[in-house]
C-alpha cells in the first residue's frame, strides 16, 4: 500500500510513530522541563527514545492509564511539561474522567499522545483502534487537537504542542506515510494547509486521509475535475477562514477522515460551512460500526476509506453543485 503514489509522492520509509519518537527526543533534548510518561507501551508509541537518552525523565506507570494521567497532571502543576503517551483507545476509554478533570477542566499544561489512531493499525484488532478520539477529545473544550499527516508535519506539531501553553491532544498513526511537505513548510496551530489547488471541489482531510485525498485528486484531474486538497492538521482551533474560502471558491466540499462520521472532523467542518456558506457536501469516514483485525489496506477498502471512495464522493458533490445551477 503506497499512499500518495498516484499524486507523485515517494513511498514512506518510516512509520509515523517512529517519527513521533524522534521528534519527542528532539524536544526533550531542547527543553529540560519535558518529561515523558508511558503506559507500558513505549516500544509501540516510540516514546522509549526518551527513556534511552534521559532515563531520569521517563516514567513507566504501567498499564494504569488513570494513574498515568493523574501523575502527568501533577507534574504539569509543578512546572514540568509532561508528554502522556499511550494508545488513544486506552487513554480515552480508561482515563477519560482524569483527562477531563485533571487536565481539561484545570486547563493544565499537559500534552497527550493518542497513538494508533484510526483503523490502520490493522491486525491488532478493534480493541486497540482509536476511532472515536476526535469526538471524545472534541468534548473537552480546553484541548487543542492536532493531527499530523506526514513525517514533516509530525515533527513540527510535536514542537508546536510542546511550546503551546495548555492541554494538547496529538494523534499518531502506526502506518508509514509519504512525505507531503518539504522542510521549508510552515505550520501553525489553528491553520489548515492547502496542499493542492483546485476550484471544482474541495477535499478537506486529515491524518493519513490527506495522502489518500491527494491520490483521489490525481484521479479526478484525469477526468477534468480539479480538486483543492486541504490538510486540516488542527482540529481545534479550526481554520474557519480556509474552510469557508474553500466552500465559496469551489461550491462543493468533501471531508475525509479515519474516524467515525458521528462526532468526527466532517461534522465540525459541516457546522462551519452551514453557518457561513452552505454548499453541497459529502462525507468519507467510518459508518456506525467497529472493524476487525485485518491488513490495513484491506480495512481501508472494506470500510470505504480509499482514493476511489473520495473520488466518488467528489463526483457526487460536483454533480449536486451543477444541479443547483
Amino acid at each position: 500500500m503506497q499512499l500518495g503514489s498516484k499524486a507523485g509522492y515517494a513511498p514512506a520509509t518510516m512509520p509515523l510513530r517512529n517519527v513521533f519518537g524522534e521528534a519527542l527526543l528532539d524536544v526533550a533534548t531542547d527543553n529540560p522541563r519535558v518529561v515523558v510518561l508511558d503506559g507500558d507501551l513505549g516500544n509501540s508509541t516510540m516514546a522509549e527514545t526518551v527513556r534511552k537518552a534521559y532515563p531520569e525523565r521517563f516514567f513507566n506507570l504501567g498499564i494504569a492509564e488513570s494513574n498515568l494521567v493523574g501523575v502527568g497532571a501533577g507534574l504539569a502543576a509543578c512546572g514540568l511539561i509532561p508528554w502522556i503517551t499511550s494508545f488513544s483507545s486506552f487513554l480515552l476509554c480508561n482515563a477519560y474522567d482524569q483527562i477531563r478533570l485533571a487536565i481539561a477542566l484545570s486547563n493544565i499544561n499537559a500534552k497527550v499522545l493518542g497513538s494508533h489512531g484510526g483503523i490502520t493499525l490493522g491486525k491488532d484488532g478493534p480493541t486497540q483502534m482509536g476511532i472515536e478520539d476526535f469526538a471524545l477529545v472534541g468534548g473537552l473544550p480546553t484541548f487543542t487537537m492536532l493531527v499530523p499527516s506526514d513525517p514533516v508535519s509530525m515533527r513540527a506539531l510535536v514542537k508546536l504542542a510542546t511550546d503551546h501553553v495548555g492541554p494538547v491532544w496529538l494523534r499518531s498513526s502506526r502506518l508509514p506515510l509519504p512525505v507531503i511537505y518539504d522542510e521549508e513548510s510552515t505550520f501553525k496551530i489553528g491553520q489548515a494547509n492547502i496542499v493542492r489547488q483546485g476550484d471544482d471541489v474541495a477535499i478537506i482531510a486529515c491524518g493519513i486521509m490527506t495522502a489518500i485525498a491527494l491520490d483521489a485528486a490525481a484521479d479526478l484531474a484525469a477526468e477534468g475535475i480539479e480538486a483543492r486538497v486541504i490538510d486540516l492538521l488542527s482540529l481545534r482551533p479550526l481554520d474557519v477562514d480556509t474552510i469557508v474560502a474553500a466552500a465559496r471558491d469551489t461550491g462543493a466540499v468533501v471531508t475525509a477522515e479515519e474516524h467515525l462520521l458521528t462526532g468526527g472532523m466532517g461534522s465540525n467542518v459541516a457546522r462551519v460551512i452551514a453557518q457561513h456558506h452552505p454548499v453541497p457536501m459529502r462525507f468519507v469516514g467510518l459508518a456506525d460500526t467497529y472493524t476487525e483485525s485485518a491488513d490495513p489496506a484491506d480495512l481501508l477498502v472494506k470500510y470505504h476509506l480509499t482514493a476511489d471512495d473520495i473520488a466518488a464522493a467528489a463526483r457526487d458533490a460536483v454533480a449536486a453543485k451543477r444541479a443547483q445551477g
